[in-house]
C-alpha cells in the first residue's frame, strides 16, 4: 500500500521527468521500514535524492499537516567530510522542499558559516542541518546539547568510505554513539506519550562509494550495539558507462627517466580539453596542480579566463568561484586536486583527465565519475602517465575496473587521542558519569577492545595528569563533582573548544595581498625560505613575497616568469595494496608475451630492453639486480608493493645484510622497487643463502634495529599531542609556531617514554609509525609472498629500465649540488652509456651473468 509520503514523492519525480531507480525504490521501503544500514551508490547516481526523498515521505505520513507546521525542531542531521559538498546539497534538498510546499529552510553548519548564522541556530534550529564531524562535536560541547537533538530521527554520513579509516571517522563513530544514548533515552521517555508524539529510535544512513569492505564499513558505521535485524545494505548496482583511455608518449624509451611530470603531454592533454566542454585535470599534489595551471597558461594564453585552479590551499571565496562558473558552464578546464573528488553535481563537465596514476582504483572510479555526473551519463577519462612504467599502471587500472577489485579501507582502532578530546568535549558541556561514558565508548567499532584500566587511565590523564604530568596546572583540565567530570575552567572550556579536530598539518601561513584580501594558505616551512624579493607561483598567479607579519605572507603582484611553486608535504601516495597486486599480474602478461592492452603494445620497447639487459620477473618469481659503479656496489629489488613498503623492507634487509656483513647503506625507492647502494661489495649470494633473509621471524624486532622507531613514533606524536590536548596550536591569527609545537610534542614524548613506559599515547604513536609509515601489514604480507617465489638474481652491466628511475630517485635527494636535476639524470645516462637505454636493433647487449636461486 502506497503512504501518503509515497505518493506525493512519486509525484515530485513525475513533474520533474524523472525515473525513480530500483535503488531509489528499494532505499524508500527500507528507511519508511525503519531499518539503517549502508547505500552504495556510484558518483551522480542520484543517491541524494535516495536518502532524502523517503526521509520526507515519512514526515509527511506522521504529519499531514507538514505545508503549514512549524518549530519541528531538528529532524535530519547529514554529516559529510568535506565543507564544500554542503553547498550542492543543501540547494538540491531546499529546491525540493520548495517544489512539496514544505516550509524548511535547509541550513549549513561548518567552519565557514559566519558567525552571526551560528548564533541564529542556537536560537532556532532548522530541521535538516548539513554539518562536518569537527561541527557535530562542537555541538556536544554546548550547554544542554541534548535539547538540540531531542528531535533527531535520521543520522546521515555522506561519503562514509572517505571518512572510513581516519580519525575523522573515528569522530564520527563517538558522536553517534552519544546520539545513540540521546535517542534510547528519549524513546524510552516518551513510552507513556500518546501515539501521536511516541518517539521513534534514531535511523542511521551511510553513503559509500564502492569499496571492498562496504560490509565491515556498514558495521564500523552501525556500531557493535545496533540490532542487526534492523540493518539493511542498498547496492544501486548501476552499470555506469565508463571510458577509460591512455595517451600514449610519442617516444618511450626516451620518456622513462626524463624526470619531468607529463608536461611533454601537455599538448595531447589540451587537444583533449579543445574537443571536450568542460574538463577537469586531476593531479595528485598541489604543486603538480601549481605547475600545469602555470604551463597551460605560458603556452595557450587563449584559456586565460576560461580556466581556473581549485585545491585545499586556495582561500574558501575562491574556491567557491571555480565551483559556481563550473556550473554556469564559464570554465573550460579546472586543474584540480582530491579537492574536487567528492560528490559536488558539475554537470557541465564531460571530461576528466588523470595526471599521474592515482595509485588506487577506487580513487580513479571516483575521479572518472566527476564526469557525466547524472545517471545515464557516459564517463569519459583518460588517464596521463608522468613515466612510461606508469602506462601499465593504467593498465592495471582498466583491469581492476574490469574486475572490480576495489580497495578496502581498514577502519582505526583504539585511537587514545580521539577518545581523549571527546571525553574533554562531554566534560565542558554537561558533563558526564564515568560508568555510564565507559559503556557508550564500548559500542563503537573503534573501542570495542578498549579495557577499563585502559579508559581509566584516561581519566586520570585528564583530571590529575596521569602519572607524569600531575605537578602541571595546565594539564588538570577536569574535576569531579557529585561523580560528574565537567570542565569549570573557562580558559580551559575555551582552549577546548578551539582544537575540537583531528585534522593536523604543518602549520599553514596565509598569503594576502598587501592592498588587502586573501589568496589561501601555504605551509609555514616554505615560506620560512623565502626573502624579501623572492618570487614565487601559488594560486596560478606571479606573487613577489614582501613581508611576513604574524602568521600572514604578504605580497604584491610579480611580472616575473620564472618562480618557485609552494611544496605541501603528504604528496606521495604509495601504490595501493589491490593496485600493486594487479599490475604484477599485468607484469606477468608482459613475461608470457601476452600483448592485450595498447599501454603494454607501447611499451613492448621498453620490456625488451629490460629482457635483454636483465630480466622480465614473472608472478613465481622475485627478481633482485646487482652491479658496481664508481659510487660503490648496487642492489636493486623489485617486489611492485609500493612506495612506504618498500622503505620498511629497504631498512629491513639492509640491517639484515649488514649482520653478515657490517656495512653502511643508502636507500632509494619508488614505487615498483628500492635499491641499496652501498661503498662496499656485498656479497649477494651468501645473503641469499640465509633462510631468514626475507622470513618475518622477529619482523617487528628487526624493524626497530633496522629503522630509528622511536623518531618515527616522536614525529606521529606530534599529530597525537595536538589531538590529545597536550599542546595548544594558539588562537585565531596568533597560531603557534611549528618548531615551538615539535619541541614541546618532542619534550613530552621523551618524558612519557622515560618515566611512564605504558602511556597509551606513546603506544600509540608506535603503531601508527608501523601502521601507516611503513604498511607493517603489507610489508609482512609482502614478505611472505616472496619465500614462495624464485629468486631471480642478475649481474648486469648497467642499469635497466626498471632500475633507472629509482636512481633518479636517489638524485632527487642530494640538496648540496648547483645542478638542476635534469643534468644530474643526463649526466648519470651519460656515465652508464645513455646508448644502452636506446633499443637499436643493430646493436648487441650482452647478457648479464644469471643466478637462479630457489625460493626458500
Amino acid at each position: 500500500m502506497i503512504t501518503p509520503g509515497q505518493k506525493i514523492i512519486q509525484q515530485w519525480y513525475q513533474q520533474k521527468n524523472w525515473h525513480q531507480f530500483p535503488f531509489q525504490k528499494e532505499m524508500e521501503a527500507a528507511y519508511l521500514g525503519g531499518y539503517s544500514g549502508l547505500l552504495n551508490a556510484p558518483t551522480g547516481s542520484g543517491k541524494t535524492f535516495a536518502l532524502f526523498l523517503p526521509f520526507l515521505a515519512d514526515f509527511i505520513n506522521h504529519h499531514p499537516d507538514y505545508k503549514t507546521r512549524q518549530n519541528n525542531g531538528l529532524q535530519m542531521l547529514w554529516i559529510t567530510p568535506l565543507r564544500a559538498l554542503t553547498n550542492d546539497i543543501k540547494k538540491a534538498m531546499q529546491e525540493v522542499c520548495d517544489d512539496l510546499q514544505i516550509p524548511w529552510k535547509i541550513a549549513t553548519r561548518t567552519g565557514d558559516t559566519p558567525a552571526a548564522e551560528k548564533a541564529a541556530l542556537k536560537k532556532k534550529l532548522p530541521e535538516v542541518l548539513l554539518t562536518t564531524p569537527e561541527s557535530l562535536h562542537l555541538m556536544l560541547a554546548q550547554k544542554e546539547y541534548p535539547k538540540i537533538f531531542q528531535s533527531l530521527q535520521v543520522l546521515v554520513v555522506d561519503e562514509w568510505h572517505e571518512l572510513l579509516g581516519t580519525k575523522r571517522g573515528v569522530q564520527v563513530e563517538l558522536g553517534l554513539s552519544k546520539l545513540k544514548t540521546l535517542s534510547r533515552e528519549a524513546e524510552a521517555g516518551s513510552k507513556d506519550s500518546s501515539p501521536k508524539t511516541q518517539y521513534s529510535p534514531l535511523r542511521i544512513w551511510g553513503i559509500s562509494a564502492t569499496i571492498g569492505n562496504l560490509e565491515q564499513a556498514a558495521d564500523v558505521l552501525l556500531g557493535n550495539d545496533f540490532p542487526r535485524d534492523k540493518v539493511k545494505m542498498i547496492r544501486a548496482n548501476l552499470a555506469k558507462k565508463l571510458v577509460i583511455q591512455s595517451i600514449i608518449p610519442d617516444n618511450i624509451e626516451n620518456y622513462s627517466w626524463a624526470g619531468h611530470i607529463g608536461l611533454k603531454l601537455l599538448p595531447q592533454v589540451m587537444e583533449i580539453v579543445g574537443k571536450s566542454k568542460t574538463t577537469l585535470i586531476f593531479t595528485n599534489t598541489r604543486s603538480q596542480s601549481e605547475i600545469w595551471y602555470h604551463a597551460i597558461l605560458d603556452n595557450y594564453p587563449e584559456y586565460a579566463g576560461i580556466m581556473a585552479m581549485h585545491h585545499g590551499s586556495l582561500d574558501n571565496e575562491l574556491r567557491n568561484w571555480v565551483e559556481a562558473a563550473l556550473h554556469a558552464e564559464a570554465l573550460k578546464v579546472v586543474v584540480c586536486t582530491s579537492s574536487l573528488d567528492l560528490g559536488v553535481d558539475f554537470r557541465p563537465v564531460d571530461t576528466v583527465i588523470q595526471v599521474g596514476s592515482p595509485k588506487g582504483v577506487s580513487r580513479f572510479m571516483q575521479r572518472a565519475g566527476r564526469s557525466g555526473h547524472h545517471p545515464g551519463a557516459v564517463s569519459k577519462a583518460y588517464f596521463v602517465p608522468t613515466h612510461s612504467l606508469e602506462l601499465l599502471e593504467g593498465a592495471a587500472l582498466k583491469q581492476g575496473i574490469k574486475q572490480g577489485i576495489f580497495e578496502s579501507r581498514d577502519p582505526m582502532l583504539l585511537t587514545m587521542d580521539v577518545l581523549i578530546q571527546y571525553m574533554v568535549t562531554l566534560a565542558v558541556s554537561d558533563g558526564f558519569r564515568a560508568e555510564e561514558l565507559f559503556k557508550e565508548v564500548k559500542t563503537t567499532y573503534a573501542f570495542a577492545d578498549l579495557s577499563r584500566g585502559e579508559f581509566n587511565q584516561l581519566l586520570d590523564f585528564i583530571t590529575n595528569g596521569g602519572k607524569t604530568l600531575a605537578q602541571y596546572d595546565e594539564f588538570l583540565k577536569v574535576e569531579i563533582e557529585n561523580g560528574v567530570y565537567k570542565v569549570f575552567n573557562r580558559r580551559v572550556a575555551m582552549r577546548h573548544r578551539l582544537s575540537i579536530g583531528t585534522i593536523t598539518s604543518d602549520m599553514n601561513i596565509r598569503v594576502k595581498w598587501l592592498s588587502g584580501g586573501s589568496l589561501g594558505t601555504v605551509e609555514e616551512s616554505f615560506i620560512s625560505k623565502l626573502k624579501p624579493g623572492n618570487t614565487f607561483w601559488f594560486a596560478g598567479r606571479s606573487l613577489e613575497f614582501v613581508r611576513i607579519k604574524e602568521m600572514s605572507a604578504y605580497v604584491r603582484k610579480s611580472t616575473a616568469k620564472k618562480g618557485m611553486i609552494p611544496s605541501w608535504n603528504g604528496g606521495r601516495m604509495p601504490l595501493s595494496s589491490q593496485l600493486s597486486a594487479v599490475f604484477r599480474d599485468k607484469l606477468d602478461e608482459v613475461a608470457h608475451g601476452i600483448e592485450k592492452d595498447e599501454e603494454v603494445i607501447a611499451l613492448k620497447p621498453l620490456f625488451n630492453l629490460q629482457q635483454e639487459l636483465s630480466h622480465l620477473p614473472q608472478s613465481n618469481e622475485f627478481l633482485i639486480e646487482s652491479f658496481k659503479s664508481r659510487e660503490g656496489h648496487h642492489l636493486l629489488f623489485y617486489p611492485f608493493e609500493g612506495r612506504l613498503v618498500h622503505e620498511g623492507m629497504a631498512s629491513l634487509l639492509a640491517y639484515r645484510i649488514s649482520r653478515i656483513r657490517p656495512a653502511s647503506f643508502s636507500i632509494a625507492m619508488n614505487d615498483y622497487g628500492f635499491e641499496l647502494l652501498t661503498d662496499e661489495d656485498v656479497p649477494i649470494e651468501q645473503v641469499l643463502e640465509d633462510a631468514d633473509f626475507f622470513s618475518i621471524n622477529n619482523l617487528l624486532e628487526d624493524i626497530q634495529h633496522s629503522l630509528n622507531a622511536n623518531e618515527m613514533a616522536r614525529r606521529r606524536f606530534r599529530d597525537i599531542a595536538s589531538i590529545g590536548g597536550l599542546v595548544f596550536n594558539g588562537f585565531p591569527g596568533q597560531m603557534v609556531k611549528n618548531k615551538h609545537l615539535q619541541a614541546s610534542s618532542s619534550l613530552l614524548f621523551d618524558v612519557f617514554s622515560e618515566y611512564e613506559p605504558d602511556n597509551l599515547l606513546v603506544r600509540q604513536a608506535y603503531n601508527e609509525a608501523l601502521a601507516f609509515q611503513l604498511e607493517e601489514f603489507r610489508l609482512r604480507a609482502a614478505l611472505q609472498r616472496i619465500v614462495t617465489q624464485n629468486i631471480i638474481l642478475k649481474t648486469i652491466e648497467q642499469p635497466t629500465p626498471f632500475a633507472f628511475p629509482i636512481m633518479v630517485d636517489s638524485l632527487g635527494r642530494e640538496r648540496l649540488t648547483t645542478e638542476s636535476l635534469e643534468d644530474r639524470i643526463a649526466k648519470m645516462a651519460r656515465q652508464y652509456g645513455a646508448d644502452g637505454f636506446a633499443v637499436n636493433e643493430n646493436k648487441k647487449v650482452r647478457k648479464p651473468g644469471v643466478t637462479r636461486k630457489k625460493g626458500f
